[in-house]
């Protein structure tokens, strides 16, 4: 009998502690950015730590988020040919500024007016308001930033461009190309201007990059990529440009949406797209020359490479700079036969994705 007591004492004890140790996990478990998200939530169907999680391989969207920072004049004074959009994380301030000193500043060219943009979205961490009271600053001196109330991370990359897609359909209906363009990016904005100018390249159902046309599904559960048969049960995504730097019409954001809905949002952003362009019957179109862009060159690039790409994945911020100089100061191809300049190489999917 005694026994029996002192083992019903051990077990209300245990379910007690047990009980305590769960609440505590809740509490701790909220965000440290949290209370940012709540404050800049507007309603129930907003970001906030009551929301459903879509899980390991999904995002978050659609959902009604607000732009919380919109103060940039382009397309609403300005009517740009060209907006340029880069997906930064909030605290890379010294990326945006490299940017901003580089290809950035390149507002008109070959006739045409281009505009730089950065999207981001809400900074995480115990000093995410320390943060946001920092990108407010920045914002007032450059007025070129575009920030949303979703929680900014790797995983929601899709979110943030959907939400870029919403805001050029809000605003840029005059424009005409978009190109989005990862951070770590060298941008030729002559040679792209140039593409977009010649009378070959389509004005509308228009998207190129590097296309991968047979990217397999990874099926690896060790491979961040990873991507379940329930998820998607095909074994080829549908082709779609890298995500590394992409320019499409300015037509495409509005019916990109519109399809949206229909298909669950998955974390892997280029990936997504392509198959919106699947379900609008639209397909990617390979750039006139494959060194266009280059993923993962063989670094230094020469002068003659740089003379004829328009997009490249850089290093570093120093070596993305010494690239700008380079091109500013006339990168071309020697006038000699028989030369061999080397141009980087076009890589395969798998390779990518570190297979």
């Amino acid at each position: 009998m005694e026994n029996r007591r002192h083992l019903k004492c051990i077990l209300i004890c245990s379910l007690t502690a047990v009980t305590i140790i769960i609440i505590y996990l809740s509490e701790i478990s909220e965000p440290f950015s949290a209370p940012l998200a709540r404050k800049f939530s507007t309603s129930k169907s907003s970001v906030s730590s009551s929301a459903v999680d879509p899980g390991p391989y999904h995002v978050a969207y659609p959902r009604n988020y607000k732009f919380i920072m919109d103060e940039t004049p382009t397309c609403k004074t300005t009517t740009p040919f060209l907006i340029v959009i880069i997906p930064v994380a909030p605290n890379e301030e010294a990326t945006r500024n490299a940017i901003r000193n580089t290809w950035g500043k390149e507002k008109v060219v070959l006739d045409q007016l281009v505009e730089t943009l950065f999207i981001i979205g809400l900074p995480g961490g115990h000093d995410a308001e320390q943060q946001q009271e920092k990108l407010k600053q920045e914002n007032e001196r450059h007025h070129d930033l575009i920030q949303s109330n979703f929680q900014d991370s790797y995983h929601n990359l899709t979110i943030k461009t959907m939400l870029m897609l919403e805001w050029l359909v809000q605003h840029c209906a005059e424009a005409s190309f978009v190109l989005k363009v990862d951070s770590d990016v060298l941008l030729n904005v002559k040679n792209l201007v140039e593409l977009l100018l010649d009378p070959n390249t389509a004005k509308q159902n228009y998207m190129t990059g590097l296309v991968w046309w047979h990217s397999p599904v990874l099926r690896n559960p060790f491979n961040k990529f990873y991507m379940p048969k329930y998820v998607i049960p095909e074994s080829e995504y549908p082709p779609y440009p890298l995500g590394m730097a992409y320019v499409m019409s300015l037509d495409l954001p509005r019916k990109i949406l519109d399809v949206s809905p229909q298909i669950k949002a998955i974390f892997i952003e280029d990936a997504y797209l392509g198959m919106c362009l699947k379900r609008l019957g639209i397909s990617p179109t390979d750039p006139p020359e494959e060194t266009m862009f280059l993923v993962n060159p063989q670094h230094p690039l020469s002068s003659c490479s740089l003379s004829k790409v328009i997009a490249v994945m850089t290093t570093d911020i120093s070596q993305m700079q010494r690239y700008w100089w380079m091109i500013r100061r006339g990168a071309r191809c020697p006038d000699l036969s028989g030369s061999q300049e080397h141009f980087g190489h076009r890589v395969s999917p798998l390779s990518i994705f570190g297979l």
